[in-house]
């Protein structure tokens, strides 16, 4: 080693410093030596070899990690990126590790391979302007073969360097983007990421949102933030704290016991998601995710809502004067609308059956068939968005406190308007929309969901037009028949929900995916709520549970 550079072995790894900073890193020499790049031998001969093909041996991947972890150790960024197989992404945020990360020493070692997967442990120690802390996490890599030069190279991705880390985002240790907060629920009971997971990215948008505006100081941490090619208003996540500034106490309409519920209830299918709103008020109780991701599906997801939709599409009937509670509607087995047909589940049928039986049994056909008299009247493909956007606020713009996906209903033609009716073509939707029409059919009004005081959110507050208080009450009663009724798809998930209650469930097919999604929204007393569970099949096997459990615990 030149420069003065010190080596002493740190846990079967040598520690290089230079400088007085201090690297982790293999036997450089021997690492390099068996990444598979052709190097020479310690006589310094080269001699010519053709490329490999294949995959790499056992060798070649240990070879390759450890050449690869020993250059990023040593701090040599440059060196580290040519051992991957994507060195012009790879070099900014290897060297970054270091000159933005601030990172000061760093030791690796990696643990056995499994295949071309090689993970790794990092301890490391972060210091920025006086403020000095250790830091470890693991992560992993991945070896592959080189497309042109034949070597062994790691498949180069950010989440090398962290497991969280995406493309388009950088590490970067400084002042924090905003200020910390202390976010307590409606009743003041403090809600923290460790003891309500699912509340991680709320929590984050908060924090970035209002951490400032409620009063707090910034204090000095390591955070993932967007690199400038990506979504800049994104939240930064924190991954070590220096020094943690003074947190701001905010506010949230949240309530722990119904966010504990939901924590639990998602917990039994993967892929799931809901959310809790008071239909007085539009304050949101809940938010829950189990996904492998950590993306908000509760409140930005974009999927068709299924037979849920029939909520709208009744009231869009009755307020139309095409159909009421108690009123004939047709439920065959199938009916064909512009060249498709669209069946019932088995293809069942009601001989003799009004609206609120066809609802409480989810019976597409029957509003589906009212699609030719709204086309007699020349209002087929905008009588169910008006109505959206009108009475339950979907087409709006909503001010809730965080990101959100405020549902769309779009204008349709064809097929494409027969299927909205039963939530299918081009609607879109996610817990939180359905959480809100549901409790819009509850209360009767719209009340824009927010998860903050109005005094702290900018910007106005979305807002509809009550629905006719006929319309409400109707719709209140067949949802009360559906959780309740021994024909009700929703009777058996709302058994043990008490309070008066309603339900309407759904099941949304996928292109290409074999089971349906999963749909179930209800409410009881004063409480509404509505899940998703992607793959999940009938609406009340999987979702109609998640949603019960929430109104159980929160009414």
């Amino acid at each position: 080693m030149r420069n003065g550079a010190k080596i002493g072995i740190v846990g079967g790894v040598f520690a290089v410093v230079v400088g007085g900073v201090g690297y982790g890193a293999y036997n450089l020499w021997n690492g390099l030596n068996g990444s598979g790049g052709g190097g020479s031998g310690p006589t310094g001969t080269t001699q010519a070899a053709p490329a490999r093909t294949g995959p790499p041996t056992a060798d070649e991947i240990s070879g390759a990690a450890k050449a690869f972890l020993a250059a990023w150790a040593k701090g040599d960024a440059d060196a580290a990126s040519q051992l991957t197989d994507n060195a012009a992404d790879a070099q900014p945020l290897l060297a970054g590790y270091r000159e933005d990360a601030h990172v000061t020493r760093v030791v690796l070692t990696p643990g056995a391979a499994s295949g071309a997967k090689v993970p790794f442990t990092v301890k490391a120690t972060v210091s920025y302007k006086g403020e000095t802390k250790p830091w470890s996490y693991t992560s992993s890599l991945s070896v592959v073969r080189g497309v042109t030069t034949g070597r062994a190279l790691v498949d180069w991705e950010p989440s090398v360097v962290h497991p969280d880390l995406k493309k388009g985002e950088t590490l970067t240790t400084g002042e924090a983007r905003s200020a910390p907060i202390k976010a307590v629920d409606h009743n003041g009971t403090e809600l923290t990421k460790e003891k309500y997971p699912s509340l991680g990215p709320v929590l984050d948008a908060l924090r970035q949102k209002y951490g400032d505006k409620a009063g707090g100081r910034p204090g000095i941490e390591t955070y993932i933030g967007a690199d400038g090619s990506a979504d800049s208003t994104a939240p930064a996540k924190t991954l070590l704290t220096l020094s943690k500034g003074t947190p701001a106490l905010l506010h949230t309409t949240l309530d722990a016991r119904a966010q504990a519920a939901a924590e639990v209830a998602v917990k039994r299918f993967s892929e799931s998601s809901v959310v809790a709103v008071r239909p007085s008020t539009g304050e949101i109780r809940a938010i829950a995710n189990n996904r492998d991701d950590a993306f908000n599906a509760a409140t930005q997801g974009k999927l068709a809502p299924g037979s849920t939709m029939k909520i709208m599409t009744a009231a869009m009937l009755i307020n139309n004067g095409l159909a009421s509670e108690n009123s004939p509607l047709l439920c065959e087995p199938s009916v064909v609308w512009q060249g498709q047909t669209f069946h019932n589940l088995d293809n069942f049928s009601i001989p003799g059956g009004t609206m609120a039986k066809a609802f409480a049994r989810s019976c597409n056909t029957a509003f589906i068939k009212p699609v030719g008299k709204l086309h007699d009247r020349g209002i087929a493909d905008t009588a169910l968005p008006d109505t959206a956007k009108k009475y339950f606020g979907i087409g709006a713009v909503w001010n809730v406190g965080i990101p959100t996906f405020d549902g769309s209903v779009p204008q349709t033609t064809g097929p494409n308007t027969a299927a909205a009716m039963i939530g299918q073509g081009l609607v879109q939707m996610n817990p939180l929309n359905m959480a809100s029409v549901t409790a819009t059919a509850r209360s009767g009004a719209f009340h824009q969901p927010v998860i903050v005081p109005g005094s702290l959110r900018d910007g106005d507050t979305a807002t509809a037009q009550p629905l006719p208080a006929g319309t409400a009450q109707q719709l209140r009663d067949m949802m009360h028949t559906t959780a309740t009724a021994g024909y009700g798809t929703g009777t058996a998930a709302m058994s043990g929900v008490g309070g008066y209650k309603g339900a309407k469930t759904g099941s949304a097919e996928v292109d290409a995916q074999g089971k349906s999604n999963s749909w179930f929204t209800g409410f009881s007393d004063d409480l509404a709520a509505a899940a998703v569970v992607q793959s999940g099949g009938h609406g009340g096997d999987a979702a109609g549970p998640v949603v019960a459990a929430v109104l159980a615990a929160g009414s």
